[in-house]
C-alpha cells in the first residue's frame, strides 16, 4: 500500500513538473487547433505572417519586461516610452517641415539610434529611482509611464510625426528572404536575451538578484548595477519596439502604446516567470507573447468585438497571476 501511495505521489509530482514546464505550449497547440477548426483562414500562410507580426511588437517589449520581473521587478512605463521613443525618433526621420527636427530628415541609422537612447535614458532613470532612492518599482514607473507621455505630448505638440523616409520605414514593413523584419529582429532579441541570461555572468546575477536580494549582496554582486541595468535593457526594447510600431503604420503617434505595459506583463506571467522574482525563462515569455497574438488574432477573425476582447485578455491577465501565485505557494 505504502509502495502505490509513494508511487502514485511521484506520478504527481512529475505531472506537476511538466505541466509547469510545457504547459504553456500545450495551450498554446490547443488553442491553434482550436482556431483552425473554427475559423479556415486561421492556419494559412498569410494570417501567420501576420500572427507573427503582430506578436513581434509585444514580444520584444515582453522580453525586457523579464528582465526586470526576474529582479522582482515591475516596469509601468514601457507602453508610454514605446510612444516617446517612436515621436522623438521619427521626427529626425520625416519629410514633414512641421513634424520634423531642425535640419531633417535624418539617415535612417541616426534616427533609429536616437530612439534608443530614449528607451535607454528612461530605462536609467526607472533604475536609479528604484535601485538608489529604495522606490518600489510599482511607484517609479507609474511616475515615469505618465512623465514620458506627457514629455511625449508636449515633444509632438500633441500631432502625429507623419511622411516617415522610406528607409526609416523599411525596419517595420521591409523583409528578409520573405520574412517580415519585425520578426527578424524579435528573433534576434529573443537569440541575445537566452544567452545573456543562461550564458553570462550578468544573467546569473539576475537569477540571483531575483531569488535573494541580501544573499546576492553579500555574496558579492552589486545589486543597484543590476537593477540599473535591466531597467536599462527594458527601456532599450521599448524603444525598438516604439521605433518598429512608428515604422509599420508609417507615423508616430503620441497616443502610441496604452496599455501595452499590459500584455507585456501578460506575456512574461503566462510564460511562467515569477512576479516573486529569480524563476522563470525568457522562452516562456516568447510562448507567451505567441498565445496572446494567436488569442487576438483568432478573436478578430470570429469577428468577436473589442470590447469582449478586452474582458477576455483581461481574463487571461487574472489567470496567469492566479497560476503565478499557485506555483509559488507550492514551491
Amino acid at each position: 500500500m505504502s509502495a502505490r501511495s509513494d508511487r502514485a505521489r511521484d506520478l504527481k509530482t512529475l505531472a506537476a513538473r511538466y505541466g509547469q514546464k510545457y504547459g504553456i505550449l500545450a495551450a498554446l497547440v490547443l488553442v491553434c487547433l482550436a482556431l483552425t477548426v473554427a475559423n479556415e483562414f486561421f492556419l494559412t500562410p498569410r494570417n501567420i505572417v501576420n500572427v507573427l507580426r503582430q506578436a513581434s511588437i509585444n514580444g520584444i517589449l515582453a522580453i525586457g519586461m523579464t528582465f526586470v520581473i526576474l529582479t522582482r521587478g515591475i516596469d509601468l512605463s514601457v507602453g508610454s516610452v514605446v510612444a516617446l521613443a517612436g515621436v522623438v525618433s521619427a521626427s529626425l526621420a520625416t519629410t514633414s517641415s512641421t513634424a520634423g527636427a531642425l535640419g531633417g530628415p535624418y539617415p535612417a541609422l541616426i534616427a533609429l539610434s536616437a530612439g534608443l537612447l530614449v528607451g535607454i535614458a528612461c530605462g536609467w532613470v526607472n533604475g536609479v529611482i528604484v535601485a538608489r532612492f529604495s522606490v518600489p518599482a510599482f511607484v517609479a514607473t507609474l511616475g515615469m509611464l505618465s512623465a514620458a507621455r506627457g514629455i511625449t505630448l508636449l515633444y509632438a505638440d500633441g500631432r502625429p510625426v507623419p511622411a516617415l523616409t522610406d528607409g526609416y520605414r523599411y525596419i517595420g514593413r521591409g523583409d528578409i528572404f520573405g520574412i517580415p523584419l519585425p520578426v527578424v529582429l524579435f528573433a534576434l532579441v529573443f537569440v541575445s536575451a537566452v544567452w545573456v541570461l543562461n550564458y553570462t555572468r550578468f544573467g546569473r546575477c539576475i537569477y540571483a538578484v531575483g531569488g535573494n536580494p541580501h544573499a546576492a549582496r553579500v555574496s558579492g554582486i552589486n545589486v543597484r548595477q543590476v537593477k540599473i541595468g535591466v531597467y536599462m535593457i527594458a527601456g532599450a526594447l521599448a524603444g525598438l519596439a516604439g521605433m518598429l510600431l512608428a515604422a509599420r503604420t508609417g507615423s508616430a503617434l503620441p497616443q502610441a502604446g496604452i496599455a501595452y505595459e499590459l500584455d507585456a506583463i501578460a506575456a512574461v506571467v503566462i510564460g511562467g516567470t515569477s512576479l516573486a522574482g529569480g524563476v522563470g525563462r525568457v522562452t516562456g515569455t516568447l510562448i507567451g507573447a505567441l498565445l496572446i497574438a494567436v488569442v487576438n488574432n483568432g478573436l478578430d477573425l470570429m469577428g468577436v468585438e473589442s470590447y469582449y476582447q478586452q474582458v477576455i485578455k483581461g481574463a487571461l491577465i487574472v489567470a496567469a497571476v492566479m497560476l503565478d501565485q499557485a506555483r509559488h505557494k507550492s514551491t
